[in-house]
């Protein structure tokens, strides 16, 4: 087995981290918000991962109350939305306000989305439209103060270049975003407006130019990706020329896009590792390398990278209850950790400083990452499916260092922090008992573990093993004063 083998001076920034994966999390469908357990869960996941706001589909769709038609008379009822942001508010988060779906009232065609009929036409009216965004933009103002509002975005509706969720054309959302934003902005012109929310980092470009040339406010750009959006209908042929690539191919559309937003702030506020709803690679450590290879690549590109969800409480086209189903969440329907759940921990608690690491590897990466008082090498190895993997020997050189007070290792893979194992060697219970999910959480916990090391004249050796679609975060502890000697563990 040959040595993978990479270099790192401490004392050589390449500058910030910024914990941008953080900005925000995706989440299903407005009315899941008002639920307990859905709560629970976001509150832990703001909690243990460090996220700040939170996305989702529907709010002014008609299960949400937002705005009926009764008997000619258009009645507007902002509690249930009310409901949610102050849930979000107490528990020191904010809204990623998605502007959708139509209110049948306003309507212009009957075709719907999902299990919970989110209406996608235009406005038969935008006169209309344009008093709901007022009427709920002055009663926000008015209920949680403008300088709270200023803290929030506003996306106008969701990937309009879809037909499943935009029955007209790119000119017809065009027309909504310029009603949308000039109600939004004649309300305060400091809340944030912004789209066009596209799925497969489309029209990004177009939307920029429409903004420049009318003159209308765009204080971000956002679209969605997933690796999946590359293969279409292409068959093997694309699947094998993914394989080939090896690297992520979300970085090099990412580059894409910020080019494309020409130096406005850039969300994306939809992407996984799949965009199919029902995929085991959701529940694997496969996902957990694809997020950290993924947000460690997107580095200075975007502002914004919410994951698409936290919680596998979830519904468009069912409420599943299974426990691994393959659901886009980090948390099951249990409040189990999943893989992706631990990749998230382990990148929320890296510092804000990176280093610059020597060295190439076909599937394995390295980053390093600094604060003050500690130093964290951080590896994967994975690949895009199809590609084959092997469990590889990595030796790092951490130099400019000083003496270690404590040095151990995470890891996410087959072996460790990988609950769905665990559920298949239960005999795979559908929904597990209490007992079972107490188990099943244990299961899921991120282990220090000990790592090969060694430590002379100012220099750290360490060398471990990564086997196929892994993460490891080796994490050394130094003291801030210490005499360069040797040590070894």
């Amino acid at each position: 087995m040959n040595m993978v083998h990479f270099d790192c001076d401490l004392s050589e920034s390449t500058g910030p981290l910024s914990h941008f994966w953080e900005h925000t999390v995706g989440s299903g469908h407005a009315t899941l918000a008002l639920r307990a357990d859905w709560q629970a869960q976001l509150k832990r996941c703001h909690d243990e991962l460090g996220f700040g706001h939170v996305r989702f589909h529907g709010l002014l769709s008609d299960d949400m109350g937002t705005l009926v038609d009764e008997q000619d008379k258009m009645r507007y009822a902002f509690f249930n939305a009310d409901q949610i942001m102050d849930f979000l508010l107490s528990i020191g988060m904010n809204p990623f306000v998605e502007l959708s779906f139509m209110p049948t009232a306003l309507a212009s065609g009957p075709k719907t989305v999902f299990k919970y009929r989110a209406n996608v036409t235009p406005p038969a009216d935008y006169a209309k439209w344009s008093k709901l965004i007022t009427k709920l933009m002055k009663h926000w103002g008015e209920r949680y103060g403008m300088d709270a509002v200023r803290k929030w975005f506003f996306e106008v509706w969701n990937e309009p270049n879809l037909n499943a969720f935009w029955t007209a054309d790119q000119s017809e959302y065009f027309k909504l975003y310029r009603h949308t934003v000039s109600a939004i902005k004649e309300v305060d012109d400091r809340f944030r407006v912004g789209g066009p929310a596209t799925a497969k980092n489309e029209w990004v470009s177009d939307f920029v130019d429409f903004c420049d040339t009318n003159k209308l406010p765009a204080d971000f750009v956002s679209t969605h990706h997933y690796p999946t959006d590359a293969l279409g209908s292409a068959g093997e042929d694309t699947l094998a020329q993914l394989a080939h690539s090896r690297r992520s191919i979300l970085r090099q559309w990412a580059q894409d896009s910020h080019r494309n937003a020409r130096g406005r702030p850039l969300y994306y506020t939809e992407w996984n590792a799949s965009s199919n709803p029902r995929d085991e690679l959701h529940d694997e450590p496969y996902t957990a390398a694809f997020i950290v290879k993924t947000m460690m690549e997107a580095r200075g590109l975007v502002h914004g990278y919410s994951f698409w969800t936290f919680t596998d409480i979830f519904e468009e086209n069912y409420f599943p209850a299974k426990a691994f189903q393959g659901g886009f969440g980090l948390l099951t329907v249990q409040n189990i950790a999943k893989p992706s759940y631990r990749a998230f921990e382990l990148l929320h608690h890296l510092g804000t400083e990176t280093c610059l690491v020597d060295g190439l590897h076909e599937t394995v990466d390295a980053w390093v990452v600094r604060d003050p008082q500690s130093a964290t090498a951080l590896f994967t190895n994975t690949a895009l499916p199809r590609h084959p993997l092997e469990t590889e020997t990595v030796e790092i050189q951490l130099r400019g260092a000083s003496a270690p007070d404590e040095v151990y290792v995470q890891r996410i893979d087959y072996d460790h922090a990988n609950a769905r194992r665990h559920w298949r060697e239960m005999g795979e219970p559908p929904t597990p008992n209490p007992r079972e999910v107490e188990q099943l959480q244990a299961a899921s916990e991120l282990k220090r573990e000990p790592v090969s090391w060694s430590f002379e004249n100012g220099t750290i050796d360490l060398k471990l093993t990564l086997p196929p679609h892994s993460v490891a975060a080796v994490v050394v502890k130094m003291a801030s004063r210490r005499d360069e000697g040797s040590a070894t563990s």
